[in-house]
């Protein structure tokens, strides 16, 4: 199965995300915000990221560029709680710059493991 790294300041949500996919026979990874994924990418680049886009450190748009930059096929999966523009305004932002499928939040578990599944 693929390689996931979930990247979210929300330790709740990397938790349940991660424990989804595990048991759903993904290899997967956390960070709690891009800078910490990019350590984690160095060390072993996933085929999918699913990204939060407001996070403190390295936001999840800057993280998205850097991605699409240089890991050229990894699969980008992104969500948003929204912010000070709300959820969907940063959710069309990024469709913008080609990611694979964007979620708001809250969503359910099932569409984002059927999202990673038709990407991996």
């Amino acid at each position: 199965m693929a390689h996931v790294l979930v990247i979210d300041d929300e330790k709740d949500i990397r938790e349940v995300i991660s424990e989804y996919l595990t048991k759903n026979g993904y290899d997967v990874s956390i960070a709690s915000n891009g800078k910490e994924a990019f350590h984690i990418i160095n060390e072993n680049i996933p085929d999918v990221v699913i990204t939060d886009l407001i996070m403190p450190e390295k936001e999840g748009i800057e993280t998205i560029l850097e991605l699409k930059k240089n890991f050229k096929g990894i699969k980008i999966i992104a969500m948003s709680g929204g912010g000070i523009i709300g959820a969907d305004s940063y959710l069309s932002i990024v469709e913008k710059l080609g990611i694979h499928k964007a979620f708001a939040k809250p969503f359910r578990i099932n569409e984002l493991l059927n999202a990673v599944s038709d990407v991996s």
